[in-house]
């Protein structure tokens, strides 16, 4: 019986963060997958090797996490005054989809440099040495992302000493800026309130601060569901109970944010929008054990990706962090000690980040400006990967 060759497509295997994922400019593309639509779904889930009943991507790119299946797309830009348009696509690992809902804070750390190596910045804006400012579209939640991307002898510069919590080893700190973080086109508290009562069946009622500023996210207080902050991945994830307690208020969040009807329909979105819970600064080991202290941090922070909770923290989720606690009154900002802030250092499973935002009240409705973060990116691998050609 004959079966059809693999086909081989250009791609780039990139950490950004501590997130990698693989990275296509659009003309690279089957003709097909070059448009959105089923064929490039089916084609980006079985690039990644999915969907897996066994959980484990063995016959793909993916490394069975949320933070390893992981797509983009990156294509010329259709914004005036920018450099690419960058397109993120979260591959299910177990469900046959692939959901566009929202972007990938991590990998924006290594859009630019993928964006400078792909012919999208223009060789004159590149300089000789210093930092390439690539602009660039967030085409899944049409914002602005700024890169600031190191070059040395005219090459993206990726190692440094840069050390990341949450990334084994040192690299070049990529600073990056979400302008307008405020997720979507509605208010960036889009039920009217910095702290809800969300009344979760089975679970209670409970305060929760719901923000689109990243990427929508949900946070409550750890105290209020029988949790201290200072959890690990196994702590949460050993934990079906747990697993299906957060997907719970997830789904009912999701609702009162307006971003489905139902929570049946949460299922289908599974990439946003996040969930997190805060508490007041303790101490605790990290996941690679290292010693955090109370004095180290200003609030403790703990969110789910996919389902499960993240092993450090979602860039986008940072954002939305930053963002939240730079607002007094928020339940990021109160468990930080409250009061006018325009940085916050927030512990997570692997240590601790410093993030910065800056928020303003207007007419009554809070807007944020900007949120800035530091990363970092390298190539893992290039060339190309080879997939059955299912695409018609």
């Amino acid at each position: 019986m004959t079966h059809p060759a693999q086909i081989r497509v250009p791609a780039t295997y990139m950490r950004g963060g501590t997130s990698k994922g693989v990275f296509f400019r659009l003309q690279d593309l089957p003709d097909t997958a070059q448009v959105p639509g089923e064929p490039r779904d089916k084609f980006l889930l079985r690039v990644i090797g999915s969907p897996d009943p066994y959980q484990k991507q063995i016959d793909g790119m993916g490394g069975a996490t949320s933070s390893t299946s992981k797509t983009v797309i990156l294509a010329a830009p259709t914004q005036p005054d920018h450099d690419v348009d960058y397109l993120f696509g979260q591959v299910s690992i177990d469900k046959p989809f692939v959901d566009w809902s929202g972007n990938c804070g991590n990998l924006t750390a290594a859009v630019g440099a993928f964006a400078i190596n792909g012919g999208f910045v223009a060789k004159e804006r590149i300089p000789q040495n210093g930092i390439c400012t690539v602009r660039i579209w967030q085409a899944n939640i049409r914002k602005t992302i700024v890169a600031h991307v190191p070059i040395t002898d005219g090459d993206v510069q990726e190692t440094g000493d840069f050390e990341l919590d949450g990334v084994t080893f040192p690299a070049a700190e990529v600073q990056v800026e979400f302008m307008d973080p405020a997720d979507g086109e509605g208010s960036m508290f889009p039920t009217g309130n910095l702290v809800d009562d969300l009344e979760v069946p089975g679970v209670g009622t409970l305060k929760a601060t719901m923000i689109n500023a990243g990427i929508p996210t949900i946070f409550v207080n750890a105290e209020e569901i029988g949790y201290k902050g200072t959890e690990l991945q196994e702590d949460i994830n050993s934990d079906p109970v747990a697993l299906a307690k957060f997907e719970s208020i997830r789904a009912h969040g999701a609702v009162r944010m307006g971003l489905i009807k139902s929570t049946e329909e949460a299922a289908n979105r599974q990439h946003t929008p996040k969930v997190a819970f805060v508490a007041r600064p303790s101490d605790y080991l990290s996941s690679s054990g290292k010693s955090i202290g109370a004095g180290d941090v200003d609030v403790l922070v703990r969110a789910l990706s996919m389902g499960k909770l993240h092993h450090a923290m979602m860039g986008t989720a940072a954002v939305a962090i930053a963002t939240a606690s730079a607002v007094p009154g928020t339940l990021v900002n109160l468990a930080a000690g409250g009061g006018n802030r325009s940085q916050v250092t927030f512990g997570h499973p692997s240590g601790t980040l410093r993030v910065g935002a800056e928020a303003q009240e207007r007419d009554g409705e809070w807007t944020a400006t900007k949120a800035i973060m530091s990363r970092s990116a390298r190539i893992l691998m290039e060339g190309w990967v080879r997939v059955p050609g299912i695409v018609d």
